[in-house]
């Protein structure tokens, strides 16, 4: 019988890493299921604009034909082209996957641990714009507090991470999520903010795991270990294999990038449980039922 975790109760910071990593053991095949057959295509499309880009890099680095006239601008043009298709591509996929991890998490605390597709793929379809202007929202905040200071980014970063999880979990609209995420987080911000470095630095570290293979490989074909690089030939090393492994990259970070998603559920739960007892009341009521 399929272990069920309970979403809704109160959690330390070891807590909430353990029952992450548990939920995706227990969860991995219908989850990644799920996030595929809905996301798929999205994500399809980012990988084939990211192979695009890295094809137009190569020609970039090209120094061979500079000296031809029209190549230059054509290739910064194609690359343009490319950059602004893996923009759009890349926010389609990721805003997706977040919008179906979160839903996929509703539904499971909502039927006892048994997902329902269909109403998952009907929550994202109704949802998907809310998703971007909150996605829209989360990054304007945070580049604005880039552009203020350091400090700031820390601050804004704890609301910003339940945002996406009040707007699933309590149906409230876009403005209402944002603004009830800073009162959600008022009491407990040190102990969530560290949750979320410990869990930004784990899918970090794993991120750079699978980025070491592109780059050992692109540097072996520049000629880094053996001493002999030649700028005249930097775009040798963008090659077919260069590129596999880089979408291969990609795809694992954008895998990886499901942790912090489900980690911010759990985050959203925990703190949620602190300051209403919603699954304290719930478990209540059920005992009296029962009776």
């Amino acid at each position: 019988m399929k272990q069920y975790i309970e979403f809704k109760k109160q959690r330390e910071l070891g807590d909430i890493l353990s029952d992450t990593f548990a939920f995706i053991r227990y969860e991995f095949k219908p989850f990644l299921k799920t996030i595929f057959n809905i996301a798929g295509p999205y994500l399809l499309m980012f990988l084939i604009a990211m192979a695009f880009y890295l094809y137009t890099v190569g020609d970039i680095f090209d120094f061979s034909t500079y000296n031809q006239p029209g190549n230059e601008m054509f290739s910064f043009g194609l690359m343009f082209v490319s950059f602004a298709f893996i923009g759009i591509t890349g926010i389609l996929a990721y805003v997706i996957a977040s919008s179906v991890a979160l839903h996929y998490i509703k539904s499971y605390v909502k039927n006892k641990g048994n997902v329902n597709i269909s109403d998952v793929k009907q929550d994202v379809k109704q949802t998907f714009w809310s998703f971007v202007g909150l996605g829209i929202i989360k990054w304007v905040v945070l580049i604005f507090a880039m552009m203020l200071c350091f400090l700031p980014v820390l601050y804004f970063m704890v609301p910003m991470a339940v945002m996406f999880s009040i707007f699933v979990f309590e149906g409230k609209d876009v403005s209402d999520s944002f603004s009830y995420s800073f009162k959600l987080i008022k009491d407990n911000y040190w102990i969530t903010l560290l949750t979320i470095i410990v869990i930004g630095l784990i899918v970090t570290v794993a991120g750079y795991v699978f980025g070491l293979p592109a780059g050992i490989y692109s540097m072996v074909k520049m000629g880094i270990f053996s001493g002999e690089i030649d700028p005249a030939n930097m775009n040798s090393f963008i090659d077919p294999v260069y590129i596999v492994l880089n979408i291969l990259n990609y795809l694992a970070n954008f895998l990886l990038n499901l942790i912090s998603i489900i980690g911010s559920a759990f985050i959203y739960f925990n703190l949620n449980e602190k300051m209403n007892f919603t699954g304290t009341l719930e478990r209540i009521e059920s005992i009296g039922k029962n009776e």
